[in-house]
C-alpha cells in the first residue's frame, strides 16, 4: 500500500479496492487467528485494554506500593509458618518487620497501610506449636 489515493477517487471505495486486490494476491491468506472469533470482543470497552493484556502476556502485575506490602507481609507470614528452624522464623519476620516500619516512618502509595509490625514471639510460639 505504498501508492497515493488519486485525485477525484473517494476515499473510501479507493481503501475498499486497495483491500480486495491484497485479498485477490493473498496476502490475508494464513493470518494467526485466522476464522477464530476476536477475543475479548463479548466484554465491555476499556481503554487500557492493550496495557492489561500486554500485562497479561509478559507475566507482569502492579499493586500500589501499599497493597503490594501487605502482599508480601502475608506471604512473609506463610513463608514463617513453613520455615525449617526458629532462626529462620525470626529472620523472616525481622526482615518484613523492617520493611512495615519503614513503610509506617515514610507512607507508602496507594490506600492505608493498615499494619503493624509482627510480634516475633508469637509467630514462633505458633510455628512451634505447628510443629508438634
Amino acid at each position: 500500500m505504498t501508492e497515493r489515493k488519486p485525485p477525484g477517487v473517494g476515499f473510501e471505495s479507493w481503501v475498499d479496492k486497495q483491500i480486495r486486490e491484497a485479498a485477490d494476491r493473498g496476502e490475508f491468506d494464513d493470518l494467526p487467528g485466522a476464522g477464530k472469533p476476536i477475543p475479548g470482543l463479548d466484554r465491555p470497552y476499556d481503554e487500557l485494554w492493550w496495557i492489561k493484556e500486554k500485562m497479561h502476556r509478559e507475566n507482569v502485575s502492579y499493586l500500589p506500593p501499599t497493597l503490594a506490602l501487605r502482599k508480601e507481609a502475608e506471604d512473609a507470614l506463610a513463608a514463617a509458618s513453613q520455615a525449617a528452624s526458629e532462626s529462620e522464623v525470626r529472620q523472616i519476620v525481622a526482615d518484613i518487620n523492617e520493611k512495615i516500619r519503614e513503610a509506617i516512618r515514610k507512607p507508602l502509595s496507594g490506600p492505608q497501610l493498615n499494619l503493624v509490625p509482627f510480634d516475633a514471639e508469637r509467630v514462633v510460639r505458633e510455628w512451634r506449636e505447628r510443629r508438634t
